[in-house]
């Protein structure tokens, strides 16, 4: 009859590699089971019966010397390597959050500087080319609405959106990215009509050539995507560059050298596109220090960072900085004319903002690309300014003449 070994009421455990180990010179724990005798081939088999384990051993014919460990319960020694492996865990979970917001506040502190000096950078360029106007202020806003209508289509193709409706080919989606490009120039040269029917009837050509049957959200977001990226900004150009009326009344233009235009190159266009800028720049600075410093309320659920403490201190910042401005390059001349030009410049901005917020919310990320180090994509840093052109176009071409402006 084989032989057979019962062991009560003990509680098996795994094995460590140092348990299984057969050193002799490591003494064994406590409530270890230890076999020593001349052994033949056997098979091993475990049994479990209620409270009881059982290991039956079969030996077949002898073979050699073997010694056979079976843990059965916790070894001391074990159990005192555990507790310290444990009070060290411990001791690093009680320092990894000092570590974690010790590392966050370097990674928001690098983030900051990347942002005041890429923010710098694009604030002293885009001051050139506005001043520089005509053909190199159009080619300037050709390429920065190139690359916002390519971010634009990748969110519309992103799962979030696209969840919910068909996008566009991608084929499509790159020609009316070239057509928004190209919307600015042919803005300068023939006309915004001209520019808005030839862009709307290529796009419609794209979508009905498409392999497939076209869908009407293809259509829709298309569409949206030639006027949201294209369109708008084409008033920018009209802005700067149809307006070409000298403020005579400015004296940094009295002041301006003959070689780099003189007095003429001070136009209305030229005056409000500065302002304009200038203001929006305010509105985000002074929105953002205000909702720091006092923000409590949310503004929208759009976006849950906006409050409404930082938005009247961004409106009282933008409507400053425009009566200043207009204080030094003497136009608009009344005050109520400078207050109503910050009054547009910042809901343009606010509503620019809160619909790229919408859309980047819809798409499920953050950031609508990551073109510029520190600020995303170019719609993030753009989108104030969408819709601001168009507003401040209509308001100084058919407003302000009413007023003998």
């Amino acid at each position: 009859m084989a032989p057979l070994v019962r062991i009560e009421a003990v509680k098996p455990i795994p094995l460590s590699l140092a348990t299984l180990c057969a050193c002799p010179c490591r003494p064994f724990a406590r409530n270890t089971l230890v076999l020593t005798r001349p052994l033949s081939k056997f098979n091993l088999g475990l049994l479990l019966h209620g409270p009881k384990n059982v290991v039956r051993m079969r030996m077949r014919g002898v073979l050699g010397r073997r010694r056979i460990v079976a843990a059965m319960a916790h070894a001391e020694q074990d159990r005192v390597g555990e507790s310290d492996v444990n009070q060290e865990v411990d001791k690093g979970h009680q320092s990894s959050p000092q570590e974690e917001t010790d590392m966050e506040t370097q990674q928001k502190a690098s983030q900051l500087r990347k942002r005041i000096v890429f923010g710098l950078g694009i604030g002293i360029s885009v001051g050139g080319v506005v001043l520089a106007g005509g053909w190199v202020f159009t080619v300037a806003l050709a390429s920065a609405v190139f690359a916002g209508s390519r971010e634009y289509f990748e969110l519309v193709r992103s799962r979030g959106i696209a969840a919910g409706m068909t996008p566009p080919p991608r084929y499509v989606s790159r020609v009316c990215s070239v057509i928004c490009a190209l919307m600015p120039i042919l803005t300068l040269y023939f006309g915004l009509d001209v520019s808005v029917t030839s862009a709307a009837f290529l796009v419609a050509i794209a979508l009905l050539l498409q392999r497939g049957n076209p869908r009407f959200s293809q259509l829709s977001s298309t569409i949206f995507g030639l006027f949201y990226c294209g369109y708008l900004p084409c008033f920018w150009v009209k802005l700067r560059c149809g307006l070409a009326a000298p403020a005579l009344q400015t004296r940094i233009g009295a002041a301006w050298p003959i070689l780099l235009g003189g007095q003429a190159h001070w136009t209305v266009g030229l005056v409000a596109a500065l302002i304009s800028i200038s203001s929006i720049i305010a509105a985000d600075t002074y929105a953002f220090l205000g909702g720091k410093a006092f923000g409590r309320t949310p503004l929208t659920s759009i976006s849950p960072k906006k409050t409404w403490e930082g938005t009247v201190v961004g409106l009282g910042g933008c409507i400053a900085t425009s009566v200043i401005l207009s204080r030094i390059f003497c136009w608009p001349s009344p005050v109520l004319s400078a207050i109503a030009l910050g009054f547009l410049n910042f809901f343009g901005s606010v509503f620019g903002d809160l619909t790229e917020s919408m859309i980047k919310r819809d798409a499920g990320v953050k950031d609508s690309g990551s073109l510029i180090p520190g600020h995303g994509g170019i719609l993030d840093r753009v989108d104030s300014y969408i819709f601001t052109g168009a507003l401040v176009y209509s308001f100084v071409k058919t407003i302000l003449p009413l007023y003998g402006v």
